[in-house]
């Protein structure tokens, strides 16, 4: 996965690069670099401006719509919405850390949502614990 702050970064780099470039009298090469550094910018703004209802900004972040809507309500998250059509901004969402996936609980089958037949053949694997 690519790091976010190091695609924030790119922009800098390429005005850099494009300055360096004019040095050396490449006016094209160095104003393509520019248009580049200016279309990333406004994709990474419009990116984050990008609003969610609360059931996707659950889907989203990790959080349940409900907890997001208190969140809202109490005015720790701004409302990119309005009165009872609350929306969340990208930039506002908070991100739930994830345990690693060996040790992720919801990755295991609880005993209740076995099927019948995946207990029996549970049981006749392992036997009773």
């Amino acid at each position: 996965m690519i790091d976010r702050t190091s695609v924030e970064a790119l922009p800098a780099i390429w005005r850099r690069r494009a300055k360096m470039l004019r040095r050396y009298g490449a006016e094209t090469p160095a104003t393509a670099l520019e248009r580049c550094a200016d279309e990333l910018e406004a994709t990474l703004v419009e990116h984050d401006e990008t609003t969610f209802s609360l059931v996707e900004a659950a889907r989203e972040s990790g959080y349940s719509a409900d907890h997001l809507g208190r969140l809202v309500r109490d005015g720790k998250i701004p409302n990119a919405g309005r009165s009872g059509a609350p929306r969340i901004a990208r930039r506002h969402l908070p991100r739930k850390a994830h345990a690693p996936a060996e040790t992720r609980l919801a990755d295991k089958p609880r005993p209740r949502d076995l099927s019948n037949a995946q207990i029996v053949q549970s049981i006749i694997e392992k036997g009773l614990e």
